[in-house]
């Protein structure tokens, strides 16, 4: 009866702790969905700074193309750009070009009518996020139209959600493989052949390898139509492999290619000749005492394991320089400004993000699933806690400096939807860093392993009688047996055979027939005692090593701390995978200043600027006006008067416009003559809204000229 109440109630504590895990993990995978859940589908890193025509803009003739002007460089196909007529009609040539800086356009057909247009436009920014709007213009006077103004799926729905999923699965992915490789390297070389970590590792690579083919996939159809359907196009699949995500995706996976070479020898001849030295201390120590001169083999086995230590870790650097790399070069860091810099501080930010938040994944399972016979030392995790210092330590720097130059500013810090997820991001390291300092006081606490004890114990009793060498010698056999003991099937007959074996021989003579016949029945009611006993203990040694794992309160108090950074971790990593997919503060600010200031001018610019060249008749006022007065194309017109009013019609005006903020200009403008001093210009264009300085140059004789200037808000 104690035989079969013992391992039942072992199972249940084993089970009570498993339900515990599993029901954290539940509840931070529902806290990860609504995170996601909660985020914009397709948050634009690029704005659309001016338009020529303006949006809402009535003109009097139609244009010959229709111009776009973004904060950053786009990426543009055949089809980005749509003019559509008052009927739904496409009137565009249907390829856009690059007419400088960050505008594109479009040419239009001739011959247009009067009425409502409305151009739609769907991008790629330069941190490889799909960008989409839609606006009108009118020619003549506004008309009815048949064109609907809806926001476009663009980056969201089914697609939208898969490509969230799977950026989330690759940088958690990451994470596992990279930080878990560098805390068996780096804090416990022993964790190379341990089951539980190995597994770790592997579903890292698993994972990122796994999710990197879904978005290569997913990748068209995202930043594309948005339909399921084109998940498998491959004429989609061959135009993302020529843009710089699509190359990002692909170096990715040939890195990962290397990464399994690299895991494979990091789990194989690595933790081979990890255990192969375990295994040979003892018999090291054995013919160390009789002077057969094995100490410098083993000097030489501790230089090779060096030597491949070393060669791990270069190759292992390399390949996670790269693996970050590869999101650096195609996100937020590869555009905006000092993007020379940002890009290999990124680099330096996934890696110690890696290093961290990985390293500690592995202690926890090291800690919670590990064999009571390799159980983690203290010295590996004071190893860890160093580690995880350093990387906090590199994280806090170069976040620091990417916070600057995504927000800007404290205003966008508070009022933009990046800025406060870039607070919540803050307040969760804070926490990770609170419970990782309780962490700290229970490694500091922390005693060697449980059965190091045992087996220390065990040495000194025995060497106390007979010497160093049975000392070892019962070390080495203690070892063994907790390495070795597994559940063994003891069938009943093998007993009974050896007992009685004439009886049977006699019985088998007597009646041969029914002799086979309860065999068999004999048989099977063994195996089925055999098997009974085997589970027994099985549960007998788990409920054994969970003793052992627990018999130190200062490690049991880690494993708590330990779970609960982990945790916040989880949670910490989808709030940075949406903020990755938000358009960042200062990006957002510079776009709502744009629209604040065009929205302020409601009607044509006029200034007048009094101007004396000096001479005989050199006295008069020329007033420019410059209707719609927005950013794009203006039309401008210069009227010069005498100080009595009348027209004064002398030989030349030219105009120029400069704006100092942002060191662009002067911008000259020559207008022609249409009557008696009455000068005009159309197509005037104004790049960017700002405080402008309008230069007007009056010649009134070949030698006498002068310039006046006015600054005044312009878009």
């Amino acid at each position: 009866m104690t035989q079969a109440i013992a391992p039942r109630a072992a199972a249940t504590t084993t089970g009570g702790v498993a339900f515990r895990v599993r029901a954290l993990l539940l509840l931070l995978l529902a806290v990860i969905g609504a995170v996601l859940a909660g985020a914009a589908p397709a948050s634009a890193h690029a704005a659309l700074t001016g338009s020529d025509p303006q949006q809402g803009a009535v003109v009097g003739r139609a244009p010959t193309q229709v111009s776009l002007t973004f904060s950053e460089k786009v990426a543009m196909s055949d089809d980005s750009v749509r003019v559509l007529d008052p009927k739904g009609k496409r009137v565009d040539t249907g390829k856009a070009t690059d007419l400088g800086g960050t505008t594109y356009g479009v040419k239009l057909h001739l011959g247009l009518p009067d009425g409502t247009f409305t151009v739609t436009y769907q991008v790629v920014s330069a941190d490889s996020h799909p960008v989409s709007g839609a606006f009108t213009f009118s020619v003549g006077a506004p008309s009815q139209t048949s064109v609907a103004l809806s926001d476009p799926a663009v980056g969201g729905g089914v697609v939208g959600a898969l490509y969230g999923v799977g950026r989330y699965v690759s940088y958690a992915g990451f994470i596992l493989l990279v930080g878990g490789a560098a805390f068996v390297l780096a804090c416990w070389q022993r964790g190379a052949g341990v089951r539980p970590v190995q597994r770790l590792v592997v579903s890292g690579w698993l994972a990122l390898t796994g999710a990197t083919l879904a978005l290569l996939l997913l990748r068209g159809s995202y930043v594309g139509s948005g339909k399921v359907g084109d998940i498998f196009d491959l004429t989609l699949l061959g135009q993302v492999l020529q843009t710089k995500a699509g190359a990002a995706l692909v170096s990715r996976l040939l890195l990962l290619a290397a990464g399994a070479l690299f895991i494979a020898v990091l789990f194989g001849a690595y933790a081979r000749r990890d255990e192969a030295d375990a295994t040979d201390v003892s018999g090291r120590g054995d013919a160390s005492d009789k002077g057969d001169g094995s100490d410098k083999g083993g000097v030489d086995a501790d230089a090779e394991k060096r030597d491949l230590t070393f060669g791990l870790a270069i190759g292992g650097a390399v390949v996670a320089a790269g693996l970050a790399a590869s999101w650096a070069m195609a996100e937020h860091a590869s555009t905006g400004i000092q993007a020379g810099l940002a890009m290999p501080v990124d680099v330096l930010h996934l890696l110690a993000v890696a290093v961290w938040l990985g390293g500690l994944s592995a202690l926890l399972v090291a800690l919670f699933r590990a064999p009571a016979e390799t159980q983690i030392d203290a010295a590996a995790v004071r190893r860890f806690s160093r580690l995880a210092f350093g990387s906090v330590t590199v994280l806090a720097a170069t976040g620091i400096y990417q916070s600057w130059r995504q927000v800007g500013s404290w205003s966008a810090l508070t009022g933009t939807w990046y800025g406060q997820l870039l607070l919540i991001k803050i307040g969760l390291v804070a926490v990770l860093v609170g419970i990782a300092w309780i962490s700290r006081r229970w490694t500091a606490q922390l005693s060697e392993a449980p059965q190091a004890k045992a087996l220390a114990t065990a040495g000194a009793k025995a060497g106390a009688g007979t010497g160093t060498t049975a000392g070892t010698t019962a070390r080495a056999t203690a070892l063994a047996e907790l390495r070795t003991k597994q559940p063994t099937k003891v069938p009943a007959n093998s007993r009974k055979s050896s007992s009685g074996g004439s009886d049977s021989e006699n019985a088998d003579s007597r009646d041969s027939n029914s002799g086979h016949s309860n065999s068999r029945d004999s048989h099977s009611a063994d195996s089925r005692r055999a098997a009974q006993l085997a589970r027994q203990q099985t549960a007998v040694a788990t409920a054994r090593q969970k003793r052992l794992r627990d018999a130190d309160p200062a490690r049991a108090g880690l494993r708590r701390s330990v779970l609960a950074e982990a945790g916040v971790a989880v949670v910490l990593l989808a709030v940075t995978t949406v903020l990755t997919s938000t358009e960042p503060g200062r990006t957002e600010e510079a776009a709502k200043q744009v629209t604040s200031s065009s929205s302020q001018r409601s009607g044509p610019l006029s200034l007048k600027l009094p101007f004396d060249t000096g001479g005989q008749d050199g006295k008069g006022t020329a007033e420019i006006t410059l209707a719609p007065a927005r950013v794009g194309g203006n039309e401008m017109h210069v009227y010069v008067e005498r100080p009595n009013g009348k027209a004064f019609d002398i030989p030349e005006v030219k105009v120029a416009f400069t704006l100092k903020a942002k060191k662009i200009g002067p911008l000259p403008v020559t207008p022609d003559r249409i009557a008696t001093g009455h000068w005009s210009a159309i197509g005037v264009q104004i790049p960017m809204a700002g405080d402008w300085e309008i230069a007007v140059t009056v010649r009134t004789s070949d030698i006498d000229q002068t310039t006046v200037t006015k600054n005044a808000k312009i878009g």
